[in-house]
């Protein structure tokens, strides 16, 4: 094993990625026929094959994916000697990939220009994805840092809250319900809903409000891919929406979007900083997390008005008991 090189490496990582060596070769510069015998070498070395050739092409064993998180370790491990030596000749304090779940980037690049503020010299990144596809990114080690409502179960990691996450029914303003107060379970069971893909974590959180109605979970909804395309559905009149409250700021300010009044909501979840238990932790890595801890919460958009009818119904009633000549009953 101590007889591997970086570019050995680097050239499993290739074949793996993109499935065949003539793929692969075209990526690293080499001629095909320089990739195979690079992984020939690598098999001898290890004495296991890493792939099994198919028609389709290269399929990695299981030894080839060990092998493949092995070059991921070592290449994440220089990055971080890179950011160790940048910072000891001045030139930053390092570098940090950041990835967020759809339903995060309504907050994260001002979260993360306040951070750059304050750090100038560390570089960032920013990865946007679906739940899967973020708990894959953190797999495979291409972010350092996640921002996501549930910590994954898929992989080690460690998971610290850094906010509130208030999930909300929502609906046009011209809704039947949009000004009825204390809607029932059963009630808002029987509207139609626009629901995310299956995995999703505020899909996850309906299914878990709704499975005490007999069958609702069953047929729960029409998928749709984005929390931007179901808005447009609900405010074209589709059906109502199970949504994070921190999408819908500029909506519901504008008029386009009501919050419905459900008994037992707004859910409130959590935000959570989540990096994998065996990644290094890097200074910058360390300086954004104690950043998010600090200040995280307050780059998340505010609702003091979730409810806005009830809370002008409120203010009335209080002003009426307060009014001269008044007296409360």
């Amino acid at each position: 094993m101590r007889n591997l090189t970086l570019r050995q490496f680097k050239t499993v990582q290739a074949i793996v990625s993109h499935g065949k060596i003539v793929s692969a070769a075209k990526v690293l510069g080499l001629s095909p026929p320089a990739v195979t015998i690079q992984l020939r070498q690598v098999e001898e070395e290890v004495q296991l094959a890493l792939f099994d050739r198919t028609s389709d092409g290269m399929r990695p064993t299981a030894a080839g994916l060990a092998f493949v998180e092995a070059a991921q370790a070592i290449e994440e491990r220089l990055r971080l000697l890179e950011d160790e030596m940048d910072a000891i000749k001045g030139v930053r304090t390092g570098s940090l990939r950041l990835g967020v779940v759809s339903t995060a980037k309504y907050f994260a690049p001002r979260l993360m220009a306040g951070f750059m503020k304050e750090h100038p010299d560390i570089d960032m990144r920013l990865a946007v994805g679906n739940r899967a596809e973020t708990i894959d990114s953190l797999k495979n080690h291409d972010i350092d840092i996640a921002l996501m409502g549930r910590p994954p179960k898929e992989v080690s990691v460690r998971a610290s809250v850094f906010g509130d996450h208030p999930l909300v029914v929502i609906a046009p303003p011209e809704h039947p319900l949009a000004s009825a107060r204390d809607i029932s379970k059963q009630r808002i069971a029987e509207e139609h809903f626009l629901i995310r893909e299956p995995g999703s974590g505020t899909r996850i959180s309906l299914e878990i409000f709704l499975s005490d109605v007999p069958g609702r979970i069953d047929d729960l909804g029409v998928e749709m891919g984005s929390n931007e395309t179901i808005k447009q559905a609900v405010m074209a009149g589709l059906g109502i929406a199970f949504i994070s409250a921190h999408t819908i700021a500029a909506e519901t300010e504008a008029g386009r979007l009501v919050i419905l009044d459900v008994v037992g909501m707004p859910i409130r979840r959590q935000w959570f900083s989540v990096m994998r238990t065996d990644h290094v932790i890097s200074p910058a890595m360390a300086t954004f997390n104690d950043f998010l801890m600090r200040k995280g919460a307050t780059y998340l958009p505010l609702f003091g008005k979730l409810y806005p009818y009830a809370e002008a119904s409120e203010a009335a009633r209080m002003q009426k008991m307060g009014a001269p000549g008044k007296r409360p009953e």
